[in-house]
């Protein structure tokens, strides 16, 4: 008698489940003629840690700040496609509502408030709420820095690292479902970078915090993310697993070290294939 094969069918009461942002061929104009996203489009699901790479000038931080509604403050405008944040349109919406919806921007160099206190700087974190945990999170905060409880003095006479802390810090003090972070590595030594990345790990496995983290550091954060995406000229031109990305030849050779100063364009890559999802 004949052996018969069972094939497993998918069932159609399971839905997948929706990434909590998803960028959707999106288009960023600045002053009304620059145009520096070119159908963007990408997914972070929740409670994972996204990297997104690249060199100076791909797009990276005009992206964040598409997601956080911080274009408007530089006459930026998304000017085509969606982004989608926990099941809702953000994109047009005020930054601070967006802060209200879950994302907290760390901004590239920090901006934290020089001439206040570390826990002025922690407690402006928290202005969009209104109840009563305020403290309770402060010492949450000061359990992952230890280094700013002690730190009483003005923010601004911090060191680079503990700035950083601080920024971090802060983002965590408005309960965010999301955090979007821009260079946290630039201008720390190799130390504190490893220190700081190790944190920003420990803050997803603990708090189930969602991170989008952008770096030119490609190999610290790949060593934190689940997943990558890598920009040029103002769109996605590779995604994959952290794994897959760092055993790439090309990302090897591009952005983790294997090229030295003489970095290439994937453009110029006759194996390379760019991506063209959801257009």
């Amino acid at each position: 008698m004949s052996e018969v094969t069972h094939i497993e069918r998918p069932n159609p009461s399971v839905v997948p489940t929706p990434p909590l942002l998803s960028v959707r061929n999106i288009e960023v104009v600045y002053d009304d003629v620059i145009l520096v996203l070119r159908g963007l489009s990408l997914e972070v699901p929740k409670g994972a840690i996204v990297a997104l790479l690249g060199a100076n000038g791909a797009g990276k931080s005009t992206t964040l700040k598409a997601i956080s509604g911080l274009l408007k403050t530089e006459d930026g405008e998304v000017t085509r496609g969606e982004i989608m944040f926990d099941g809702a349109r953000i994109n047009g919406i005020d930054p601070d509502k967006i802060v209200r919806r879950g994302i907290f921007q760390v901004m590239e160099g920090r901006r934290i408030v020089a001439d206040m206190t570390s826990l002025e700087n922690l407690k402006l974190g928290a202005f969009t709420r209104s109840d009563r945990e305020i403290d309770a999170d402060l010492d949450m905060v000061f359990n992952y820095f230890p280094r700013l409880k002690e730190r009483t003095g003005l923010a601004g006479y911090l060191s680079g690292g503990e700035q950083q802390m601080l920024a971090i810090g802060r983002a965590l003090m408005a309960r965010p479902k999301m955090i979007l972070m821009d260079e946290p590595s630039m201008g720390l030594s190799p130390l504190l970078v490893k220190e700081v990345f190790a944190i920003i790990k420990k803050i997803n496995r603990d708090l189930g915090v969602t991170i989008l983290l952008v770096e030119q550091n490609a190999r610290a954060a790949l060593s934190v993310a689940s997943h990558g995406y890598i920009m040029e000229q103002g769109k996605v031109v590779l995604d994959g697993t952290a794994d897959d990305l760092r055993d790439n030849e090309d990302v090897k050779e591009f952005y983790l070290g294997g090229a030295g100063d003489q970095r290439k364009s994937f453009k110029k890559l006759k194996s390379f294939k760019r991506r063209k999802r959801w257009l």
